[in-house]
C-alpha cells in the first residue's frame, strides 16, 4: 500500500534539486570577481620569475666559464661562443666538457640565446639577455640581464 504523503513529499523534493539561473548567474559573478583581482597579480609573478630564472641561468653559466677556463686557460673565444661548453672548439686542446648539460641552457627564459662577448666590457666576458622585449635597455621584465 502506497501513503499518500510520501508521493507528494517525494515530487517536492525532486522540484527543489539544482540549481536556479539566478544562484548559478551570482556564482559566476563572484568567480570573475575573483579571477579579476588575482589574474594580473599572476601574471605578474610569472614575469617576475622569469627574469629570476634568467639571471640564475646566468649565473650557472658563468661557474662554466669559470670551468672551462681552469682547463683550458681561457675563455671561449667570441667566435667559439658559449657553444663552446657543451662542445669541444678545435682550438682548444685541453677541453675537458662537456661544461653544461644540454643546449637547452644556453637559451633564456623568452626562447632566444643568451649572448656571450669576449672580451666583456666589465670583465674577461660578459653574459646577457636582452630580457623580455629583446631590445637593449628597457626595465622591470624588459631589462637587460647581465652576469656582473
Amino acid at each position: 500500500m502506497v501513503n499518500k504523503m510520501t508521493v507528494k513529499r517525494k515530487h517536492k523534493v525532486n522540484r527543489k534539486a539544482g540549481y536556479s539561473l539566478v544562484e548559478m548567474l551570482v556564482a559566476l559573478a563572484i568567480l570573475a570577481l575573483i579571477a579579476g583581482i588575482a589574474g594580473p597579480k599572476a601574471i605578474a609573478f610569472l614575469g617576475r620569475s622569469k627574469t629570476k630564472t634568467a639571471e640564475l641561468q646566468i649565473q650557472e653559466l658563468g661557474t662554466s666559464l669559470e670551468l672551462y677556463y681552469l682547463d683550458v686557460g681561457r675563455y671561449p673565444a667570441e667566435s667559439d661562443g658559449l657553444n663552446a661548453l657543451i662542445s669541444a672548439p678545435s682550438s682548444a686542446s685541453q677541453w675537458n666538457g662537456p661544461y653544461l648539460e644540454n643546449e637547452a641552457s644556453l637559451i633564456d627564459p623568452w626562447d632566444r640565446p643568451y649572448l656571450y662577448r669576449s672580451p666583456g666590457q666589465k670583465g674577461e666576458y660578459d653574459i646577457y639577455s636582452l630580457g623580455r622585449d629583446g631590445a637593449k635597455g628597457g626595465s622591470g621584465e624588459d631589462r637587460d640581464l647581465e652576469k656582473i
